[in-house]
Protein backbone atom coordinates (compact mmCIF):
# COMPACT_ATOMS: atom_id res chain seq x y z
CA UNK A 1 0.00 0.00 0.00
CA UNK A 2 0.98 3.39 -0.73
CA UNK A 3 3.04 5.13 2.32
CA UNK A 4 3.15 8.33 3.72
CA UNK A 5 6.70 9.45 2.48
CA UNK A 6 5.85 8.89 -1.00
CA UNK A 7 2.73 10.28 -0.94
CA UNK A 8 3.94 14.02 -0.15
CA UNK A 9 6.38 13.20 -3.15
CA UNK A 10 3.94 12.33 -5.46
CA UNK A 11 2.01 15.45 -4.34
CA UNK A 12 4.14 17.76 -4.04
CA UNK A 13 5.19 17.06 -7.52
CA UNK A 14 1.45 17.03 -8.93
CA UNK A 15 1.26 20.44 -7.24
CA UNK A 16 4.44 21.39 -9.22
CA UNK A 17 3.09 20.37 -12.68
CA UNK A 18 -0.06 21.04 -12.23
CA UNK A 19 -0.34 24.26 -9.93
CA UNK A 20 -3.71 22.82 -7.78
CA UNK A 21 -4.06 21.25 -4.63
CA UNK A 22 -3.11 17.50 -3.88
CA UNK A 23 -5.80 16.59 -0.94
CA UNK A 24 -7.09 13.74 -2.72
CA UNK A 25 -4.60 12.55 -5.20
CA UNK A 26 -3.95 9.04 -4.00
CA UNK A 27 -6.65 6.66 -2.32
CA UNK A 28 -4.80 4.76 -1.18
CA UNK A 29 -3.64 4.15 2.95
CA UNK A 30 -0.30 4.34 4.38
CA UNK A 31 1.60 1.14 5.96
CA UNK A 32 4.44 3.00 7.23
CA UNK A 33 7.08 1.65 4.51
CA UNK A 34 8.98 4.05 3.05
CA UNK A 35 8.70 3.90 -0.71
CA UNK A 36 6.67 1.42 -2.83
CA UNK A 37 8.14 -1.79 -4.33
CA UNK A 38 5.97 -4.27 -4.96
CA UNK A 39 3.88 -4.82 -8.33
CA UNK A 40 1.07 -5.42 -6.25
CA UNK A 41 1.35 -1.58 -4.93
CA UNK A 42 2.12 -0.59 -8.66
CA UNK A 43 -0.79 -1.73 -9.57
CA UNK A 44 -2.61 -0.12 -6.59
CA UNK A 45 -1.00 3.20 -8.13
CA UNK A 46 -1.97 2.80 -11.64
CA UNK A 47 -5.28 1.79 -10.80
CA UNK A 48 -5.84 5.47 -9.33
CA UNK A 49 -4.07 6.88 -12.09
CA UNK A 50 -6.62 4.99 -14.07
CA UNK A 51 -9.40 6.61 -11.81
CA UNK A 52 -8.66 9.92 -12.43
CA UNK A 53 -8.36 10.12 -16.20
CA UNK A 54 -10.74 13.25 -17.12
CA UNK A 55 -14.30 12.38 -18.65
CA UNK A 56 -12.69 16.03 -21.16
CA UNK A 57 -14.01 13.92 -24.42
CA UNK A 58 -17.28 14.28 -23.31
CA UNK A 59 -17.25 18.37 -21.72
CA UNK A 60 -15.85 18.65 -25.20
CA UNK A 61 -18.89 17.73 -26.88
CA UNK A 62 -20.84 20.86 -25.57
CA UNK A 63 -18.62 22.84 -28.00
CA UNK A 64 -19.30 20.33 -31.09
CA UNK A 65 -23.09 20.64 -32.95
CA UNK A 66 -24.30 17.47 -30.97
CA UNK A 67 -25.98 19.14 -28.10
CA UNK A 68 -28.56 22.62 -27.75
CA UNK A 69 -29.12 24.28 -24.80
CA UNK A 70 -31.96 25.97 -23.62
CA UNK A 71 -33.64 27.98 -20.79
CA UNK A 72 -35.63 25.13 -19.61
CA UNK A 73 -31.99 23.44 -18.22
CA UNK A 74 -31.45 24.11 -14.72
CA UNK A 75 -29.77 27.32 -13.72
CA UNK A 76 -26.78 25.46 -12.42
CA UNK A 77 -26.02 23.78 -15.51
CA UNK A 78 -26.43 26.89 -17.41
CA UNK A 79 -23.73 28.25 -15.65
CA UNK A 80 -21.56 25.19 -15.55
CA UNK A 81 -21.64 24.59 -19.59
CA UNK A 82 -23.16 27.41 -21.29
CA UNK A 83 -20.22 29.19 -21.81
CA UNK A 84 -18.24 26.39 -23.25
CA UNK A 85 -21.05 25.48 -25.57
CA UNK A 86 -20.96 28.95 -26.58
CA UNK A 87 -16.96 28.97 -27.12
CA UNK A 88 -17.42 31.92 -24.68
CA UNK A 89 -13.43 31.60 -23.75
CA UNK A 90 -12.72 35.02 -22.90
CA UNK A 91 -15.56 35.82 -19.89
CA UNK A 92 -16.75 32.45 -18.71
CA UNK A 93 -19.02 32.40 -15.95
CA UNK A 94 -16.81 31.99 -12.84
CA UNK A 95 -19.10 28.45 -12.41
CA UNK A 96 -18.27 27.57 -15.77
CA UNK A 97 -16.65 23.73 -15.98
CA UNK A 98 -12.89 23.30 -16.48
CA UNK A 99 -10.99 20.88 -18.49
CA UNK A 100 -8.73 18.64 -17.06
CA UNK A 101 -5.37 20.46 -17.16
CA UNK A 102 -4.20 18.94 -13.38
CA UNK A 103 -5.63 15.72 -13.60
CA UNK A 104 -4.07 14.48 -17.10
CA UNK A 105 -0.42 15.53 -15.28
CA UNK A 106 -1.55 13.67 -11.70
CA UNK A 107 -1.88 10.79 -14.48
CA UNK A 108 1.14 12.01 -16.42
CA UNK A 109 3.10 12.00 -13.18
CA UNK A 110 2.45 8.52 -11.96
CA UNK A 111 2.98 6.88 -15.26
CA UNK A 112 6.53 8.31 -15.32
CA UNK A 113 7.30 6.92 -11.68
CA UNK A 114 6.31 3.79 -12.50
CA UNK A 115 8.33 3.85 -15.85
CA UNK A 116 11.71 4.94 -13.98
CA UNK A 117 11.11 2.35 -11.36
CA UNK A 118 11.32 -1.11 -14.02
CA UNK A 119 13.94 -2.34 -13.06
CA UNK A 120 12.91 -1.85 -9.25
CA UNK A 121 9.70 -3.33 -9.24
CA UNK A 122 9.54 -6.45 -6.96
CA UNK A 123 7.34 -9.55 -5.89
CA UNK A 124 5.76 -9.66 -9.67
CA UNK A 125 6.55 -11.82 -12.28
CA UNK A 126 8.74 -10.22 -15.50
CA UNK A 127 5.86 -10.40 -17.33
CA UNK A 128 3.51 -9.02 -14.63
CA UNK A 129 6.06 -5.82 -14.35
CA UNK A 130 6.47 -5.26 -17.69
CA UNK A 131 2.95 -5.24 -18.06
CA UNK A 132 2.53 -2.23 -15.63
CA UNK A 133 4.84 -0.85 -17.13
CA UNK A 134 4.03 -0.77 -20.84
CA UNK A 135 0.33 0.32 -19.72
CA UNK A 136 2.39 3.29 -18.28
CA UNK A 137 3.80 4.06 -21.15
CA UNK A 138 -0.01 4.20 -22.93
CA UNK A 139 -1.59 5.87 -20.20
CA UNK A 140 1.43 8.63 -20.58
CA UNK A 141 0.66 8.67 -24.50
CA UNK A 142 -3.18 8.74 -24.30
CA UNK A 143 -3.07 11.86 -22.07
CA UNK A 144 -0.03 13.83 -23.94
CA UNK A 145 -2.19 12.85 -27.16
CA UNK A 146 -5.64 14.15 -25.64
CA UNK A 147 -3.89 17.72 -23.69
CA UNK A 148 -2.13 18.22 -27.51
CA UNK A 149 -5.69 17.36 -29.04
CA UNK A 150 -7.57 20.19 -26.91
CA UNK A 151 -4.47 22.61 -26.63
CA UNK A 152 -2.60 22.63 -29.83
CA UNK A 153 -3.54 23.27 -32.84
CA UNK A 154 -5.13 20.42 -34.64
CA UNK A 155 -1.86 18.68 -37.12
CA UNK A 156 -3.42 18.38 -39.78
CA UNK A 157 -4.38 22.45 -39.72
CA UNK A 158 -0.65 22.72 -39.97
CA UNK A 159 1.88 23.57 -42.96
CA UNK A 160 4.55 22.70 -39.85
CA UNK A 161 3.06 20.89 -36.48
CA UNK A 162 7.06 21.65 -35.43
CA UNK A 163 6.53 25.39 -35.51
CA UNK A 164 2.69 25.45 -33.34
CA UNK A 165 3.56 25.60 -29.51
CA UNK A 166 0.83 23.10 -28.10
CA UNK A 167 1.49 21.87 -24.26
CA UNK A 168 4.38 20.96 -21.83
CA UNK A 169 5.76 17.22 -22.20
CA UNK A 170 6.49 15.66 -18.94
CA UNK A 171 8.44 12.96 -19.47
CA UNK A 172 10.21 12.17 -15.62
CA UNK A 173 9.28 12.82 -12.26
CA UNK A 174 11.26 15.81 -11.02
CA UNK A 175 9.12 18.15 -9.81
CA UNK A 176 11.52 21.26 -10.08
CA UNK A 177 11.57 21.49 -14.01
CA UNK A 178 9.75 24.50 -15.17
CA UNK A 179 7.69 23.15 -18.37
CA UNK A 180 7.28 24.85 -21.25
CA UNK A 181 5.17 24.43 -24.31
CA UNK A 182 6.53 21.99 -26.66
CA UNK A 183 5.10 21.92 -30.14
CA UNK A 184 2.23 19.94 -31.92
CA UNK A 185 4.92 18.05 -34.23
CA UNK A 186 7.11 17.03 -30.75
CA UNK A 187 4.38 16.07 -28.93
CA UNK A 188 2.61 13.41 -31.53
CA UNK A 189 6.62 12.17 -32.22
CA UNK A 190 6.61 11.47 -28.51
CA UNK A 191 3.01 10.10 -28.29
CA UNK A 192 4.14 7.23 -30.92
CA UNK A 193 7.47 6.62 -29.06
CA UNK A 194 5.66 5.68 -26.32
CA UNK A 195 3.76 3.55 -28.35
CA UNK A 196 6.50 1.87 -29.58
CA UNK A 197 8.06 1.31 -26.19
CA UNK A 198 4.33 0.44 -24.40
CA UNK A 199 4.19 -2.55 -27.63
CA UNK A 200 7.52 -4.20 -26.21
CA UNK A 201 6.24 -4.49 -22.92
CA UNK A 202 2.49 -4.91 -23.16
CA UNK A 203 1.90 -8.97 -22.70
CA UNK A 204 -1.73 -9.06 -22.07
CA UNK A 205 -4.37 -9.56 -24.79
CA UNK A 206 -7.30 -8.81 -22.81
CA UNK A 207 -8.27 -8.25 -19.45
CA UNK A 208 -11.72 -9.79 -17.74
CA UNK A 209 -14.81 -7.52 -17.70
CA UNK A 210 -14.88 -4.99 -14.95
CA UNK A 211 -10.54 -4.44 -15.31
CA UNK A 212 -11.20 -4.05 -19.36
CA UNK A 213 -10.40 -0.27 -18.69
CA UNK A 214 -6.58 -1.45 -18.67
CA UNK A 215 -4.49 -1.41 -21.98
CA UNK A 216 -3.75 -4.27 -23.57
CA UNK A 217 -2.19 -5.91 -26.77
CA UNK A 218 -4.99 -4.88 -28.71
CA UNK A 219 -5.10 -1.70 -27.64
CA UNK A 220 -1.59 -0.54 -28.09
CA UNK A 221 -2.70 -0.99 -32.56
CA UNK A 222 -6.21 0.78 -31.54
CA UNK A 223 -4.47 4.29 -29.97
CA UNK A 224 -2.27 3.77 -32.60
CA UNK A 225 -5.16 3.95 -35.22
CA UNK A 226 -6.25 7.34 -33.96
CA UNK A 227 -3.62 8.81 -33.74
CA UNK A 228 -2.46 8.45 -37.29
CA UNK A 229 -5.79 9.39 -38.33
CA UNK A 230 -5.84 12.79 -36.83
CA UNK A 231 -1.96 12.84 -38.09
CA UNK A 232 -3.08 12.16 -41.34
CA UNK A 233 -1.28 9.36 -41.96
CA UNK A 234 -3.36 7.53 -43.93
CA UNK A 235 -1.16 4.11 -44.70
CA UNK A 236 0.21 3.72 -40.85
CA UNK A 237 -3.41 4.26 -39.99
CA UNK A 238 -4.77 1.78 -42.11
CA UNK A 239 -2.27 -0.79 -40.75
CA UNK A 240 -3.00 -0.29 -37.17
CA UNK A 241 -6.69 -0.58 -38.09
CA UNK A 242 -5.89 -3.89 -39.91
CA UNK A 243 -4.22 -5.27 -36.96
CA UNK A 244 -6.70 -4.58 -35.08
CA UNK A 245 -9.82 -5.78 -36.98
CA UNK A 246 -7.70 -9.05 -37.14
CA UNK A 247 -7.79 -9.82 -33.58
CA UNK A 248 -10.94 -7.74 -32.85
CA UNK A 249 -13.70 -7.38 -35.36
CA UNK A 250 -17.17 -8.02 -33.87
CA UNK A 251 -19.89 -5.64 -34.07
CA UNK A 252 -23.09 -5.31 -31.51
CA UNK A 253 -26.22 -6.57 -32.29
CA UNK A 254 -28.46 -3.54 -31.19
CA UNK A 255 -31.58 -5.43 -30.51
CA UNK A 256 -28.90 -6.84 -27.37
CA UNK A 257 -26.39 -4.41 -26.57
CA UNK A 258 -25.09 -0.71 -27.23
CA UNK A 259 -21.87 -0.83 -28.79
CA UNK A 260 -20.20 1.44 -26.06
CA UNK A 261 -21.08 -0.18 -23.06
CA UNK A 262 -18.03 -1.55 -21.42
CA UNK A 263 -19.32 -4.94 -21.81
CA UNK A 264 -19.94 -4.92 -25.22
CA UNK A 265 -18.65 -7.34 -27.71
CA UNK A 266 -17.14 -4.10 -29.21
CA UNK A 267 -15.13 -2.51 -26.26
CA UNK A 268 -11.65 -2.46 -26.81
CA UNK A 269 -10.59 -0.38 -23.79
CA UNK A 270 -13.31 0.66 -21.23
CA UNK A 271 -11.48 3.83 -19.43
CA UNK A 272 -13.53 6.86 -19.46
CA UNK A 273 -16.76 7.17 -18.89
CA UNK A 274 -17.61 9.96 -21.70
CA UNK A 275 -20.50 11.39 -21.05
CA UNK A 276 -21.58 11.26 -17.56
CA UNK A 277 -24.97 11.73 -16.17
CA UNK A 278 -23.86 15.49 -15.46
CA UNK A 279 -23.23 16.25 -19.25
CA UNK A 280 -25.73 14.34 -20.67
CA UNK A 281 -28.40 16.13 -18.09
CA UNK A 282 -26.86 19.45 -19.10
CA UNK A 283 -27.85 19.48 -22.97
CA UNK A 284 -30.37 18.21 -25.44
CA UNK A 285 -29.63 16.18 -28.46
CA UNK A 286 -29.45 18.46 -31.75
CA UNK A 287 -32.28 18.18 -33.54
CA UNK A 288 -30.34 18.34 -36.59
CA UNK A 289 -28.48 15.39 -35.09
CA UNK A 290 -31.27 13.75 -34.55
CA UNK A 291 -32.55 13.73 -37.88
CA UNK A 292 -29.43 12.39 -39.63
CA UNK A 293 -31.09 9.34 -38.50
CA UNK A 294 -33.71 8.14 -40.59
CA UNK A 295 -36.35 5.35 -39.93
CA UNK A 296 -34.78 2.83 -41.29
CA UNK A 297 -31.70 3.30 -38.96
CA UNK A 298 -31.56 1.41 -36.32
CA UNK A 299 -29.37 3.19 -34.32
CA UNK A 300 -32.12 6.11 -34.06
CA UNK A 301 -34.73 3.94 -31.48
CA UNK A 302 -31.48 2.69 -29.97
CA UNK A 303 -29.38 5.60 -29.34
CA UNK A 304 -32.17 8.08 -28.41
CA UNK A 305 -36.07 8.36 -27.01
CA UNK A 306 -38.17 11.57 -28.33
CA UNK A 307 -40.23 12.70 -26.08
CA UNK A 308 -41.46 15.49 -27.87
CA UNK A 309 -40.43 17.41 -30.77
CA UNK A 310 -37.64 19.09 -28.75
CA UNK A 311 -37.05 16.94 -25.94
CA UNK A 312 -34.87 13.82 -27.17
CA UNK A 313 -33.00 12.39 -24.92
CA UNK A 314 -29.86 9.95 -24.84
CA UNK A 315 -30.08 6.66 -24.15
CA UNK A 316 -26.09 5.58 -24.58
CA UNK A 317 -24.70 8.01 -21.34
CA UNK A 318 -25.29 8.78 -18.14
CA UNK A 319 -23.58 5.97 -16.07
CA UNK A 320 -20.36 4.34 -15.84
CA UNK A 321 -22.09 0.82 -18.30
CA UNK A 322 -21.20 3.50 -20.93
CA UNK A 323 -17.44 4.04 -20.07
CA UNK A 324 -16.11 3.53 -23.95
CA UNK A 325 -12.35 4.89 -25.21
CA UNK A 326 -11.78 2.35 -27.74
CA UNK A 327 -14.39 0.17 -29.24
CA UNK A 328 -14.07 -1.86 -33.25
CA UNK A 329 -16.91 0.01 -34.78
CA UNK A 330 -14.62 3.37 -34.61
CA UNK A 331 -12.07 1.15 -35.78
CA UNK A 332 -13.98 -0.03 -38.93
CA UNK A 333 -14.33 3.59 -39.65
CA UNK A 334 -10.69 5.04 -39.51
CA UNK A 335 -9.64 1.85 -41.83
CA UNK A 336 -12.55 3.16 -44.10
CA UNK A 337 -11.31 7.18 -43.63
CA UNK A 338 -7.55 6.05 -44.02
CA UNK A 339 -8.43 4.01 -47.01
CA UNK A 340 -10.09 6.53 -48.70
CA UNK A 341 -7.46 8.61 -48.37
CA UNK A 342 -4.77 6.43 -49.26
CA UNK A 343 -6.53 6.78 -52.76
CA UNK A 344 -8.32 2.95 -52.84
CA UNK A 345 -11.91 3.57 -52.55
CA UNK A 346 -13.05 -0.12 -52.79
CA UNK A 347 -11.14 -0.52 -49.82
CA UNK A 348 -12.80 1.94 -47.99
CA UNK A 349 -15.99 0.43 -48.93
CA UNK A 350 -15.01 -3.32 -47.57
CA UNK A 351 -14.35 -1.11 -43.82
CA UNK A 352 -17.80 0.90 -44.15
CA UNK A 353 -20.00 -1.27 -45.55
CA UNK A 354 -19.94 -3.93 -42.86
CA UNK A 355 -20.70 -1.48 -40.25
CA UNK A 356 -23.41 -0.32 -41.96
CA UNK A 357 -25.08 -3.72 -42.45
CA UNK A 358 -25.07 -4.23 -38.90
CA UNK A 359 -26.89 -0.72 -38.19
CA UNK A 360 -29.60 -0.66 -40.94
CA UNK A 361 -32.72 -2.16 -41.62
CA UNK A 362 -31.99 -4.90 -44.27
CA UNK A 363 -33.97 -4.02 -47.30
CA UNK A 364 -32.63 -0.13 -46.80
CA UNK A 365 -29.16 -1.71 -46.30
CA UNK A 366 -29.53 -2.97 -49.80
CA UNK A 367 -30.29 0.02 -51.51
CA UNK A 368 -27.23 1.99 -49.83
CA UNK A 369 -25.06 -0.70 -50.51
CA UNK A 370 -25.55 0.13 -54.23
CA UNK A 371 -25.22 4.00 -53.35
CA UNK A 372 -22.01 3.51 -51.87
CA UNK A 373 -20.60 1.29 -54.58
CA UNK A 374 -21.50 4.09 -56.77
CA UNK A 375 -19.97 6.97 -55.21
CA UNK A 376 -16.93 8.71 -56.61
CA UNK A 377 -14.15 9.84 -53.77
CA UNK A 378 -16.20 13.15 -52.38
CA UNK A 379 -19.12 11.77 -51.87
CA UNK A 380 -17.83 8.61 -50.17
CA UNK A 381 -15.94 10.93 -48.19
CA UNK A 382 -19.15 12.76 -47.32
CA UNK A 383 -20.54 9.27 -46.46
CA UNK A 384 -17.59 8.02 -44.26
CA UNK A 385 -17.78 11.44 -41.80
CA UNK A 386 -21.81 10.95 -42.08
CA UNK A 387 -21.29 7.41 -40.71
CA UNK A 388 -18.93 8.93 -37.80
CA UNK A 389 -21.28 11.68 -36.91
CA UNK A 390 -24.12 8.78 -36.63
CA UNK A 391 -22.19 5.82 -35.34
CA UNK A 392 -20.37 7.38 -32.66
CA UNK A 393 -22.37 10.55 -31.44
CA UNK A 394 -21.64 11.53 -28.04
CA UNK A 395 -18.48 8.96 -27.42
CA UNK A 396 -16.34 12.26 -27.38
CA UNK A 397 -14.90 12.09 -30.85
CA UNK A 398 -17.25 14.72 -32.88
CA UNK A 399 -15.28 17.87 -31.71
CA UNK A 400 -12.03 16.42 -32.68
CA UNK A 401 -13.29 15.10 -35.83
CA UNK A 402 -14.82 18.56 -36.97
CA UNK A 403 -11.22 19.95 -35.51
CA UNK A 404 -9.12 17.81 -37.99
CA UNK A 405 -11.07 17.75 -41.15
CA UNK A 406 -13.23 20.89 -42.35
CA UNK A 407 -13.44 22.84 -39.31
CA UNK A 408 -16.71 24.25 -40.46
CA UNK A 409 -18.55 27.43 -39.25
CA UNK A 410 -20.77 26.56 -36.16
CA UNK A 411 -23.83 28.00 -35.25
CA UNK A 412 -25.81 28.08 -32.14
CA UNK A 413 -28.59 29.92 -30.67
CA UNK A 414 -29.97 30.77 -26.95
CA UNK A 415 -33.25 32.73 -26.76
CA UNK A 416 -32.61 35.69 -28.70
CA UNK A 417 -28.75 35.49 -28.65
CA UNK A 418 -26.56 33.66 -31.89
CA UNK A 419 -23.56 32.32 -31.24
CA UNK A 420 -21.23 31.55 -34.27
CA UNK A 421 -17.72 29.89 -34.22
CA UNK A 422 -16.32 30.93 -37.60
CA UNK A 423 -14.67 28.24 -39.78
CA UNK A 424 -11.39 27.36 -39.18
CA UNK A 425 -11.54 30.01 -36.12
CA UNK A 426 -9.02 29.87 -33.52
CA UNK A 427 -11.41 28.67 -30.56
CA UNK A 428 -10.82 24.67 -32.01
CA UNK A 429 -8.08 24.98 -29.71
CA UNK A 430 -8.59 25.54 -25.97
CA UNK A 431 -6.66 28.15 -24.39
CA UNK A 432 -3.93 27.10 -21.37
CA UNK A 433 -5.69 27.40 -18.26
CA UNK A 434 -5.58 30.82 -16.66
CA UNK A 435 -4.56 29.17 -13.49
CA UNK A 436 -1.53 27.13 -14.84
CA UNK A 437 -0.72 30.36 -16.74
CA UNK A 438 -0.59 32.35 -13.42
CA UNK A 439 1.84 29.98 -11.39
CA UNK A 440 4.04 29.45 -14.96
CA UNK A 441 3.76 32.49 -17.16
CA UNK A 442 6.01 30.54 -20.16
CA UNK A 443 2.75 28.65 -20.62
CA UNK A 444 1.48 31.86 -22.02
CA UNK A 445 3.92 32.12 -24.79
Amino acid sequence: MMTKTIYKTLCIAAMALTMGSCDDFLDIQPTGRVIITTAKEFREMLTQAYSIVPEDRGLATFRSDEFTMDATLSQEDISSFKDIWAWNDVSPDDATSTFGWRSYYQVIYEANYTIESHKKITEGSEAEINQLVGESYMLRAYMHFLLVNLYGEPYTALADPYSSKAVPLKLDTDPYTVLSRSSVGDVFDQIISDINAAEKLINVEEWQTGLNYRFTTTSVDALRSRVYLYMGRWADALAASKRVLAKKSALSDLNTELPNAYNSVESIIALEEVMTATYARAGKVNRDLFRAYNSNDLRRAKYYKQVTASNIQLLKSGSNNYACSFRTGEIYLNAAEAALESGDNDEARSYLLPLMKSRYKDAYYTEREAAVNAMGTAELREEIYAERRRELAFEGHRWFDLRRTTRPELTKTYGNETYTLNANDSRYTLRIPSAAIAANPGLAD
